[in-house]
């Protein structure tokens, strides 16, 4: 009997600790759920190609600015060679960008839009103050015209390329240099003796291909120091990257003529508004855009771009070309928008990855770009011109326009 009631009193406290239990569980406050992960930023776009462009008739302005992010190791001559643009151009687009340390997760303008030069769209025609080449190769039957353009190495202060039109008499696959004394003589007083033949290999300041012009001493060609293309960094040559050269070496043929002019400021049409493309005015150029900029601008300006102009009833915001002339970005800019500006541009331009562009000449491997020391020693050095005496003499059969600017013999070659 008295097993029987303690088993009565066990079950009933029993109840009672389970309902006491059930009315505190609500007071029990449940872990947070969670937090959902964040959605993975979305993967940037590749590059667009910015080498080689087919031709609209009603368009001057061919590629697109874009916008990558530096990776840890880039500088910014990594990058103008990833993309197939000159020191200067890139180093122009980001002002305020260290060159040798841009930073871990920097943007960076790649200006990899072009202007075409005011200038007939046949052969070779370089633009001096771009610091760039474009190719119109002869269109064949049913194709669209195209135009190929690489950044290009000029002559320094001094030295200066020549303006004018002439054409490629001969072509060599690892030219030699024949060194002339007065450049050795240069050499010798900064404590290097130069030989005075230079053979085919990498001391060849020519590269590997070398396309010569009909004005004497005056080459197109490659460059055993990459880092120099983009720069004034010739006797006047014309200097390229070596994959570069080494399709235009494939690609054009001998007597196809070249045209050099001096255009800091290019102006062209694209989609309906005229836009302008500004570069830094060459040090030894001889007109005075200090005190006549806007006369010597609206003389850029082609007259069949005025005209076009008064047809569209379309006027130019000149205070913004003498903005965009006084800091020159190298970045086209629509001229006859009244709200435009480089920021507005460039806040538009696309954000792609930083990765070598699909059908690059570059293999993104060879001759990479060299370090800030290497780079400024040859900044210092006096570089070797092309060889006056491996080029051949004028020929009398200069087109009829090669003497509109005939060029001053250089003092020791290219």
């Amino acid at each position: 009997m008295k097993a029987a009631s303690t088993a009565r009193a066990t079950a009933a406290l029993t109840c009672l600790l389970i309902a006491g239990c059930s009315l505190f569980a609500p007071l029990r406050h449940p872990a947070p759920p969670a937090a959902p992960a964040p959605p993975a930023a979305p993967a940037l776009p590749p590059p667009v190609a910015n080498e080689r462009f087919e031709l609209d008739p009603a368009q001057d302005v061919v590629g697109v600015v874009q916008v990558v992010t530096a990776g840890k190791d880039d500088t910014l001559s990594d990058i103008a060679r990833r993309f197939n643009v000159g020191y200067e151009e890139i180093v122009r687009a980001n002002p305020k960008v260290d060159p040798w340390l841009p930073g871990e997760g920097r943007e960076i303008v790649v200006p990899s839009q072009f202007i075409l030069p005011n200038a007939p769209r046949t052969g070779l025609v370089i633009n001096i103050a771009a610091m760039r080449i474009f190719y119109y190769p002869p269109v064949g039957r049913g194709a669209p015209p195209v135009v190929l353009t690489h950044p290009i190495g000029i002559g320094k202060v001094g030295w200066r390329t020549p303006e004018g039109v002439t054409k490629i008499v001969r072509r060599q696959q690892d030219p030699t240099w024949r060194v002339p004394l007065s450049v050795r003589k240069e050499h010798h007083e900064n404590g290097e003796d130069l030989d005075p033949v230079i053979g085919p290999g990498p001391d060849n300041p020519l590269g590997k291909y070398a396309l010569y012009l009909q004005w004497p001493s005056y080459l197109i060609h490659g460059t055993n120091k990459p880092a120099g293309v983009g720069l004034r960094s010739s006797h006047g040559c014309i200097r390229l990257y070596p994959e570069d050269i080494a399709q235009f070496f494939a690609m054009v043929p001998l007597g196809t003529q070249v045209r050099v002019v001096n255009q800091p400021f290019v102006f062209g049409w694209r989609d309906g508004q005229l836009y302008m493309q500004p570069f830094d005015v060459l040090e030894d150029d001889t007109r005075d855009w200090a005190n006549a900029q806007r006369r010597l601008l609206s003389k850029s300006l082609a007259a069949t771009l005025q005209q076009q102009l008064k047809e569209h009833g379309t006027q130019v915001d000149w205070t913004l070309v003498s903005a965009l002339a006084r800091a020159p970005r190298g970045v086209p800019v629509p001229i006859t928008a009244s709200d435009a500006t480089v920021d507005e541009v460039l806040a538009g331009a696309p954000r792609v990855q930083n990765v070598l562009p699909e059908g690059s000449t570059w293999d993104g491997k060879s001759d990479l770009p060299m370090d800030e020391a290497s780079f400024k020693q040859m900044l210092s050095e006096i570089e070797p011109g092309a060889p006056a005496e491996d080029t051949p003499e004028q020929t009398a059969d200069a087109p009829a326009d090669a003497a509109e600017a005939p060029p001053a013999r250089p003092k020791n070659g290219g």
